[in-house]
């Protein structure tokens, strides 16, 4: 199936500049690109259901189940400095005046 492509106008868009030979050969690859995509487009799929993924998946993520945590003395036993039961940082912005 002849495809009519303007090359001129998909170089423009691409801001390329093409040789008179270069627009040939590209005329003549773009046309073969786009039968074999057009060959894609006949396979019958009919019976085959939409997929995001060619491999059926299933949720790859474990279950949120509560778990035991670090206590607060725990968490900060290797702080360099706590106060409150909270991390002591050094500032890193000025609030203003």
């Amino acid at each position: 199936m002849p495809v009519e492509i303007d090359i001129e106008h998909v170089a423009k868009l691409a801001r390329i500049e093409l040789t008179d030979d270069e627009r040939a050969m590209l005329r003549d690859q773009l046309g073969i690109i786009l039968d074999h995509a057009a060959k894609v487009g006949e396979v019958a799929a009919d019976d085959v259901p939409p997929a995001a993924s060619a491999i059926p998946r299933s949720n790859v993520f474990r279950d949120d189940v509560p778990e035991p945590s670090l206590s607060q003395e725990a968490a900060l036993a290797n702080a360099p400095e706590h106060v409150d039961g909270r991390f002591r940082v050094p500032k890193i912005a000025d609030t203003g005046p």
